[in-house]
């Protein structure tokens, strides 16, 4: 897989996307991020990527022609799955948007910044736009950051064990049931006996029943009718 990240903030990614899973993914040859600083494609000397926007109404907006120049030589040399533009207003980013991402081979994340982009590069280049909450971030760098590290750890070797991330909160629709580890009783706060038990199937049902339980307490909307009437 290979994102290509469009922005005019490159340093607050570069350490980001080269640490961790990131970093480990890209070794192994499985994933490949290029930053792209779009100020690198405006013709204006100064190297200003806005504007002000008419209608005189508040803020800057970022231009179309940096945008357009940046997206159209990297469109030019490979075609891309999806061009995604990171903005408050677009569909919320979940789990199954980045299990369907993860699929992909090329993609392009534009990062938005100041009071966003001229409308007309949402209208004719941008194929995807995402959310990852409802709330304003000075920039999409945080997005992006958030957006590339949910579907590439997805990426089949990325996690030494691929099981781990199949059973992540989401993948099933449900929150993940608790989980513990050594020792089995510390300050005289102890493991659920069951999890010490051995029996797979009890502990099986124990871990549906917590991920039910959970889920309804913490994120009731993401139940459908079969876990309602249960």
């Amino acid at each position: 897989m290979r994102i290509d990240i469009i922005t005019v903030l490159p340093e607050m990614l570069e350490g980001f996307t080269n640490q961790s899973i990131l970093l480990r993914a890209q070794k192994k040859g499985l994933a490949e991020i290029h930053i792209h600083n779009l100020r690198d494609y405006t013709l204006d000397k100064h190297r200003r990527v806005d504007d002000y926007p008419y209608g005189g109404f508040a803020g800057m907006v970022m231009q179309c022609q940096p945008i357009d120049a940046c997206i159209t030589a990297l469109t030019s040399e490979r075609h891309y799955d999806e061009i995604i533009f990171t903005s408050p207003d677009g569909d919320i980013f979940d789990q199954p948007t980045a299990n369907t991402l993860s699929m992909c081979q090329n993609i392009i994340i534009l990062c938005g910044h100041y009071k966003g982009i001229d409308y007309r590069i949402r209208e004719h280049l941008i194929t995807k736009e995402i959310s990852i909450g409802d709330y304003v971030l000075t920039g999409g760098e945080i997005a992006a950051a958030a957006i590339t590290d949910a579907v590439i750890r997805l990426i089949p070797g990325v996690i030494g064990d691929e099981q781990s991330a199949l059973s992540d909160s989401f993948q099933d629709g449900l929150l993940a049931a608790p989980i513990y580890t050594r020792p089995a009783e510390y300050k005289g706060w102890k493991v659920p006996e069951i999890l010490l038990s051995g029996n797979e199937a009890k502990i099986k049902d124990w871990e549906m029943t917590q991920s039910i339980e959970r889920t309804k307490r913490l994120r009731p909307h993401l139940l459908n009718s079969d876990f309602d009437n249960e």
